[in-house]
């Protein structure tokens, strides 16, 4: 799926707001540009994403984004396909930002729903990267059973540690996203699953933006 998907902030009046402070003089750290932020969905790929199932949403005050999941299910044991225990998704983002500020991802919360037998276990996993910059490690969330229940997991950096798109120049952003199950030796004759997808539009995956100004500004 390549340029389909146009996305501003209006779509997401619902959206959490970050809990970010809104001003830290010693980081650099500035209050949200006033101006609407845009994201066009370059490129989706993956097996947790296929086309026309992802969507991309800007809240109303610029402070963070959610990512919306249809197809995002991992299963393993019973009759599931060898393939189904892995699924995965990279997004290719065009953020378009005011002129003048650049912004940084200070925190991610991934949501879904997982139903594990005893002894089966699972794992979310996610990175990002801005184009021609290396790749962040990737963060694992692990999760065991028995479980039957919605999950979260929180990804956070450190103020000192946040990669800042760079100024003056367009770098797309991309968001490496996985889940894992393992049947587990206990009940493989039994499906356990785990999902990072929402049937109602309840669960997404938000990314909390942290706003600085350029130099010269």
């Amino acid at each position: 799926m390549t340029g389909g998907l146009l996305l501003s902030g209006a779509a997401a009046a619902v959206l959490t707001a970050a809990v970010l402070p809104a001003h830290s003089p010693s980081s650099g750290i500035v209050d949200p540009p006033p101006d609407k932020i845009v994201i066009d969905v370059a490129t989706v790929n993956g097996s947790g994403c296929p086309a026309g199932t992802a969507a991309i949403a800007v809240s109303e005050d610029n402070t963070a984004f959610t990512v919306t999941y249809s197809e995002y299910l991992a299963q393993a044991g019973g009759n599931s396909a060898p393939t189904a225990f892995r699924k995965n998704c990279q997004l290719n983002l065009i953020v378009h930002v005011p002129q003048g500020f650049t912004y940084a991802i200070a925190s991610a919360d991934y949501r879904g729903f997982a139903s594990l037998h005893p002894g089966a276990s699972a794992v979310q996993r996610a990175s990002y990267y801005f184009q021609g910059s290396s790749q962040t490690a990737f963060k694992n969330h692990p999760f065991n059973g028995a479980y039957n229940d919605n999950w979260q997991a929180t990804d956070v950096t450190d103020w000192a540690q946040l990669v800042w798109a760079p100024c003056g120049v367009q770098r797309n952003f991309n968001i490496n996203t996985e889940i894992r199950v393992n049947a587990g030796t206990t009940s493989p004759d039994k499906v356990s699953f785990m999902t990072m997808d929402s049937t109602d539009g309840d669960i997404s995956t938000v990314y909390h933006m942290a706003w600085k100004e350029c130099p010269g500004r």
